[in-house]
């Protein structure tokens, strides 16, 4: 069982047991870097009715970070002395670890029997001494390339404006998405119709001719090149896209909308398609909509993830919107927008550690929202937004040297 999936099982005995003595547990979890100092100071000061709301907060954080997180906060729980002293309570939860507590059941229209069966399989494997395998908590990353990283970045639009800066996101995209082992591709200055059909190409790959018509650039070392080969699908699959936006649509440089929606439809799972059951993600800095965002005082948030035989057709996809509904997204001149940027950059820093990438993209909304667009603190904000259908973990890696 994984580590995540052990804190979760025994969430409320590990909750009611490190009440006992709060800041010993916060300050041990910090001593071994398992937090940064900024989490740190933030969950030391949150204010709370209780001391098990503290500690709700730093498990919750703790799972919120990924595999090797919890991996670290189990081997703390299990190895450091003073944690054995003081949580004597914490040796029935060691003891049991392989052993989840029982989920309750959820109402639901599906038959719960069916539901209890498959629970029960798991139990069962679990208890007869048969490892559940990792591949079960996250996807398969075992091709070379991992797959393929997608660019659409429009610059130059038919009414005369320019991009600026996204040149600069799609440089910044290729370098990260190459380093993680993926072949990048780029379609330059879209129209929404050849958007509409080049995305079509890319997910069925069933004619690479077609590919021709919409001067595929491929990343090579420091720049884009001409196409060097056919493309074909690996085990995962990134689209970027770089243009203007309004509500829930993106816009060809003719200013015609391709909606958010009709773009992830394009790659549903079908019993055809070499991307069903593969994890595909969608990251998308455009505008959505005109109003700016301002600021208020507050503090933080987190999220959450599961498994079965048939998979649902819009399953396995990741969405990750620059901004919200509504709201206009920021983008540098020379430096790139906010969104991208934060995106590289975090996937540079956590990728290596093994983080999963719900994890990176929430703290890249954290970073992003810290940022100012006006000289007035809190007058012009944005925060992105994530959505998604993933049925497991995906762990985004550098190859090994």
């Amino acid at each position: 069982m994984s580590a995540k999936k052990t804190l979760r099982s025994n969430k409320t005995a590990i909750h009611k047991t490190l009440s006992g003595d709060y800041k010993l547990i916060l300050n041990k979890v910090y001593e071994n870097n398992l937090i940064t100092e900024r989490e740190y100071n933030n969950l030391k000061s949150i204010n709370k009715e209780d001391v098990e709301g503290h500690v709700v907060e730093l498990v919750d954080k703790i799972m919120n970070k990924g595999e090797d997180t919890c991996q670290g906060f189990l081997n703390l729980l299990q190895t450091d002395e003073d944690i054995a002293t003081t949580y004597p309570e914490l040796k029935k939860i060691r003891q049991n670890d392989t052993c989840p507590l029982p989920q309750p059941v959820q109402a639901s229209s599906v038959d719960s029997n069916d539901c209890q069966s498959q629970d029960n399989k798991r139990q069962m494997k679990v208890s007869s001494g048969e490892t559940v395998t990792e591949s079960e908590e996250q996807y398969e990353l075992n091709s070379q390339p991992v797959g393929l990283c997608v660019i659409i970045n429009n610059d130059n639009f038919i009414d005369g404006t320019v991009r600026s800066g996204t040149n600069k996101d799609a440089q910044c995209l290729a370098e990260v998405f190459s380093w993680l082992g993926f072949r990048v591709l780029m379609c330059k200055d879209q129209t929404q119709d050849q958007m509409d059909r080049a995305l079509k190409c890319f997910a069925s790959l069933s004619d690479h001719s077609q590919l021709q018509e919409f001067s595929v650039k491929e990343w090579f070392g420091t720049g884009f090149v001409d196409l060097q080969q056919a493309p074909k699908h690996g085990d995962a699959f990134i689209c970027c896209i770089l243009s203007h936006g309004k509500q829930r649509v993106v816009l060809g440089i003719d200013r015609k909308p391709l909606s958010i929606k009709q773009i992830t439809k394009t790659f549903k799972a079908t019993d055809q398609s070499a991307l069903t059951g593969k994890p595909k993600v969608f990251l998308i800095q455009a505008c959505q909509g005109t109003q700016s965002q301002r600021g208020v005082l507050a503090k933080d948030l987190e999220p959450d993830d599961d498994s079965s035989p048939f998979i649902p057709e819009e399953a396995d996809v990741l969405v990750a919107l620059a901004t919200v509904e509504d709201h206009v997204s920021f983008r540098h001149k020379t430096d790139g927008s906010w969104f991208v940027q934060s995106v590289c950059q975090q996937l540079k820093e956590h990728c290596p550690r093994g983080e999963e990438i719900t994890a990176i993209l929430q703290r890249v909304n954290n970073e992003v929202s810290q940022k100012e667009a006006s000289k007035t603190p809190g007058a012009a904000k944005q925060i992105p937004e994530v959505r998604f259908t993933l049925r497991k973990s995906l762990v985004l890696s550098p190859p090994k040297a």
